[in-house]
């Protein structure tokens, strides 16, 4: 058997009209786009008109879109220019967030002396939309950061409810969308988000380039300063190469969307039955096998072994050729338990492993029986 690649929540594989558009502008569109001879024009051009594809996507204007190195750079801009610039005295978060968010308020709480609410989650970690009105009650100056889609999980957020209810309070609004952009339509003239991010490595498009909505005359000030790119949000000689990456990306993303959902749902739902049918006593955290409640990219499964056999369930997978991850990429190099299940789960549950499988349209239904077959063969030897 071929390797396994069911990591795609951390990181996807390029597709390869991403990487010729990428290489054709690395060799032909080498000029600065802050230039203004025609070299530079050209590389300006490129990124203009993928700015304008960008926000076409998301019905926003191309000034709404600003590119940054990837999904933790567009959080840290947006949440730090909050406190700092719109004066934001109150964040409402959940604990279940990615640590770009988490780390980043933690570290304006304890800078800026912000009052920082969790929202309570429930136990198959959907928010409390009554606690989430209470604690928006109040005259302070509010940010509600809440993720439309859970990178350990995959419960789906309402995201037009939960940004309705923020700015019936007049609070804004920012949500971490790197696990949907590229797998959902949304149009943010209907959803009144202020700020939304996403990173191309997580829809087939190139690492190390993504770009935050920033809802005009909002205000927010560059985390990294120089010159004037990205309207003056975002310093630095922008990735030309990457940016024309996400850019096409994206537009296969939306162009294939329909058929290519649908193939990846049939995976899930296939890998959800055979893994019900060859180990029993599985159990799925949040509600990964909710096809209304959570995307169709993933599942987290919690596996009946015992604590002591549990560590070596990930080296074991690794040697049989399989990728997977016991959480988010962000933290399975760490010996830390995952910080989203340990608010959903038992203490019993905590201590088996739980794996979180997550797929592409490069996947197959053979590599399904596969994975199933040795993570079987493992738990009854």
């Amino acid at each position: 058997m071929k390797p396994v690649y069911f990591d795609n929540a951390a990181t996807t594989p390029m597709r390869d009209e991403v990487v010729n558009a990428i290489t054709e502008v690395m060799k032909n569109n080498f000029g600065n786009p802050s230039s203004s001879h025609s070299f530079g024009r050209s590389s300006k051009s490129l990124i203009e008109q993928s700015r304008k594809t960008i926000a076409g996507y998301l019905n926003v204007s191309a000034g709404e879109i600003i590119f940054t190195s990837g999904g933790t750079e567009a959080d840290n801009l947006i949440l730090k220019s909050a406190v700092k610039d719109l004066k934001v005295t109150k964040i409402i978060t959940s604990k279940i967030e990615h640590h770009a968010v988490l780390h980043t308020v933690e570290a304006l709480q304890k800078d800026f002396n912000i009052t920082v609410n969790y929202v309570n989650i429930d136990k198959k970690g959907h928010i409390d939309f009554s606690h989430l009105e209470s604690l928006l009650q109040g005259s302070e100056k509010t940010l509600v950061s809440l993720m439309h889609v859970n990178n350990e999980i995959g419960n789906i957020l309402d995201l037009e409810r939960a940004a309705t209810l923020a700015k019936t309070y007049n609070a804004l609004f920012h949500t971490d969308a790197v696990q949907s952009v590229g797998h959902y339509k949304m149009d943010l003239q209907d959803i009144p988000v202020d700020f939304l991010v996403a990173a191309a490595h997580k829809f087939h498009g190139p690492k190390g380039v993504g770009f935050a909505f920033i809802r005009k005359n909002s205000s927010l000030k560059p985390l990294v300063l120089g010159g004037e790119q990205e309207r003056g949000l975002r310093a630095g000689t922008e990735s030309i190469h990457n940016i024309v990456g996400l850019e096409k990306a994206l537009k296969l993303a939306f162009n294939n969307l329909t058929s290519e959902m649908l193939y990846v749902k049939e995976l899930k739902q296939y890998f959800i039955n055979k893994i019900k049918t060859e180990i029993p006593d599985v159990k799925f955290n949040g509600d990964c096998v909710n096809d209304e409640k959570s995307t169709y990219t993933l599942v987290n499964v919690c596996l009946p072994v015992l604590p002591e056999k549990a560590s070596m369930m990930l080296f074991q997978l690794d040697l049989k050729g399989i990728a997977c991850s016991k959480g988010s990429a962000c933290q399975s190099g760490s010996s830390k338990s995952s910080h989203v299940l340990a608010e959903i789960l038992s203490e019993e549950d905590l201590q088996k492993p739980s794996i979180r499988f997550s797929f592409s349209i490069y996947n197959t239904k053979e590599e399904i029986d596969y994975v199933v077959d040795v993570l079987k063969t493992f738990i009854e030897h």
